[in-house]
């Protein structure tokens, strides 16, 4: 395994260990061996034995003083009543020891692994994990692959194999494609790959899926020769767009991988499932534009992106698995092992991914603020537009940008391009300064296309900012904000519309004390979205429908997207009221198959119906989907006569704690005492 052969070059000081008699048995058996690290035969090892102090020595390279041997012991000696001492010569026999026994105690309790083995080097304690950052992940790799699942004789690591065996590499793609749901797409995307390192073959995967879109942009004309039906043909245009949007997920996927940074080994996992799953999104947003058009182009459509769909769910399994065996050795991100903590939010109670300039601009109100450009309707500032102020941000921006906007209605709609990234929004007041359209599906302009603003370019912050779609209930679908902007967070902003006013589209998106208002489905998408502290807001529907808050749109299983509310209000504008008993409302329904909502420490009036979800069409989703309240409080809170459908979940504080934005953000403390306010975790006193 290519990963193993990448070691770190360490100081040669030797390491003192100690290993606690729980630890009976560190080292892995031969076989285990095998499974662990690809058969590797230069990785062998001799232990004294018989003595107080064994030594480990360091592999064979000719001239040393160790004989490599096949049939070296392969297990440490029973360990005394008061533990073992090894002294370990190289970092690499230190990490071989070590690993070993993070797999064989990875059921045991949490903390174990630290509290049984520890090792000196000079007389002070190491940070093992930080020396072994490369060997672990081999070994969670080569687990997480399913190395052991391959069966057969060993391999003679030669390209040659006897008659009836297969070669090394087909074993390995065979293993790497096990936890896929589509495994002979992904063992002949693979099999062209000469190489047994689980990282390159999930490469391999991520270039595969880049390679199928780009052939279904490029057969695409196909589907425009059948595309009659007007709808048909924007829903072509958007896939287009949609397409390049899921070819720049999985090359940010990809180029993860190449420039893997072992001690921020969580974080880049979550990216990987992020980016992945908004690949997925993306595909599965361009099928849905052709929904009740008329022709072929629809099904052509689908069929294009049957391959690439599959290589992408493929690649998101393979991710997944490897953060699952990482879950379960009980293993925290590398860098947080002599702290014992993770950290996304710091102290002033920001999120990481907010640098300290954008904090500081953040706190700033418009008489302190010093921005890139002013955009004002009355002409005092640069534009008038806020459309041309767009065009001064940079390519690829890597500072923030901030464009002023002051009190007004801005009719226009606004697009915050991929390019365009860390751009900041700061008005004078969510209902003083508001963007504004009209845009709908009724009068021909599929959902995606309908917001009034979408942003797109990664790290926006909006703050004081009213986005608003006034096309109305009879006019079904109009968007107000449509988000994919990655790690994007919205402050003391209004989102008013009907149908479909919010689109959480895509990525890592965080809302603090904004209103959001409609009637059907008005919080949609496919992302990671939590709410905190948001009024949310039914308003009065058409004279036969019913009012639905969310509609979250989980594609995939293994993907990590869920809409959370916590410490909301949901309450009934003053002309719903009235209607309230004819026009029931509820708290969501599945979108799709896998839609998750997590309902959590808020105040529900007794406008939502009893039932408290509605199902989306018959039994749809009605098992796969996950829904849960938690801690909620209002007499629309009472759960008496909640469905009782099998995806309905009862959850407890630690479960309903993973979806705390601390976690589900990947935080765990901060203290809020400047600019955007936060709580990482369960509100205290709810």
């Amino acid at each position: 395994m290519h990963w193993l052969v990448i070691l770190p070059l360490f100081v040669t000081e030797s390491f003192r260990c100690s290993v606690k008699p729980a630890s009976r048995g560190a080292l892995l058996s031969r076989n285990q061996e095998a499974q662990a690290y690809a058969r590797t035969p230069w990785f062998n090892y001799q232990l004294g034995t018989g003595k107080p102090e064994s030594r480990i020595h360091g592999p064979y390279q000719g001239g040393s003083d160790t004989v490599q041997s096949p049939n070296a012991p392969t297990r440490l000696p029973k360990p005394e009543p008061k533990g073992q001492e090894l002294i370990i010569k190289e970092p690499q026999q230190l990490c071989k020891v070590f690993i070993s026994f993070v797999y064989q105690r990875k059921k045991g309790k949490k903390n174990q692994i630290r509290k049984n083995f520890s090792c000196l080097k000079m007389g002070k304690k190491v940070a093992i994990i930080s020396v072994c950052s490369v060997f672990l992940v081999a070994m969670v790799v080569a687990v997480a692959v399913g190395v052991s699942r391959s069966h057969g004789g060993r391999g003679n690591g030669g390209g040659a194999t006897p008659t009836g065996e297969i070669s090394t590499s087909t074993k390995a793609i065979k293993a790497i494609c096990q936890p896929t749901d589509y495994r002979e797409t992904c063992e002949k995307s693979l099999s062209s790959a000469n190489t047994t390192d689980p990282k390159e073959l999930i490469k391999i995967g991520f270039q595969a899926a880049i390679s199928e879109i780009k052939k279904v942009i490029a057969n695409s004309s196909t589907v425009k020769e059948v595309a009659k039906d007007p709808m048909a043909r924007q829903a072509l245009e958007n896939c287009h767009e949609l397409m390049d949007y899921a070819i720049d997920d999985l090359k940010n996927s990809f180029n993860q991988l190449g420039e893997f940074d072992f001690s921020k080994l969580d974080e880049y996992i979550e990216n990987l499932k992020i980016w992945l799953g908004g690949a997925i999104t993306y595909q599965q947003t361009c099928l849905d534009g052709f929904m009740n058009t008329t022709g072929e182009a629809g099904k052509k459509m689908q069929a294009l992106l049957k391959t690439s769909q599959e290589l992408t769910s493929n690649g998101l399994a393979m991710v997944s698995e490897i953060s699952s065996i990482l879950g379960n050795l009980n293993i925290q991100n590398i860098g947080e092992i002599s702290t014992g903590q993770r950290r996304l939010f710091a102290e002033n109670g920001f999120p990481m991914w907010v640098s300290s300039e954008q904090r500081s601009r953040i706190r700033q109100t418009p008489a302190t603020i010093k921005p890139n450009v002013v955009v004002a309707k009355d002409g005092s500032g640069k534009y008038t537009s806020i459309n041309e102020a767009l065009q001064e941000v940079p390519k690829d921006n890597p500072t923030t940008f901030v464009i002023y906007i002051k009190a007004g209605v801005y009719k226009e709609q606004v697009i915050v391009t991929k390019s365009m990234t860390n751009v900041m929004f700061i008005g004078d007041g969510r209902t003083k300064t508001k963007i504004t359209g009209d845009l709908n599906y009724a009068d021909g302009t599929g959902t995606f296309r309908t917001a009034t603003v979408g942003v797109v370019g990664d790290g926006f912050i909006a703050k004081d900012i009213g986005f608003e779609n006034t096309a109305g209930a009879i006019k079904h679908q109009a968007v107000a904000l449509r988000v994919q902007s990655d790690q994007s967070i919205f402050y003391n902003c209004q989102m008013d519309g009907y149908q479909d006013t919010l689109y959480a589209h895509s990525h890592r998106q965080f809302y603090r004390d904004c209103t959001i208002s409609g009637t059907i489905d008005f919080i949609f998408g496919d992302s990671a979205t939590v709410l905190q502290n948001c009024k949310i807001i039914v308003r009065k529907p058409l004279e036969n429908q019913q009012c639905i808050v969310t509609a979250q749109g989980r594609i995939e299983r293994r993907e990590v997207s869920a809409l959370v509310l916590q410490n909301c209000t949901i309450s009934g504008d003053p002309e719903y009221l009235p209607v309230k008993d004819k026009n029931k409302a509820y708290l969501g329904r599945p979108w799709k198959e896998f839609s998750r909502t997590l309902i959590m420490q808020s105040q529900i009036d007794d406008i939502i119906a009893p039932e408290g979800w509605l199902p989306w069409n018959g039994d749809f989703a009605l098992n796969t989907l996950w829904y849960a309240e938690f801690g909620n409080r209002g007499p629309g809170a009472v759960q008496t006569h909640r469905v009782t459908w099998r995806g309905i979940k009862k959850i407890n504080a630690a479960i309903a704690r993973r979806f705390t934005p601390g976690v589900f953000l990947r935080g765990d403390d901060w203290i809020p005492k400047a600019g955007v306010p936060y709580t990482p975790g369960l509100i205290r006193g709810l």
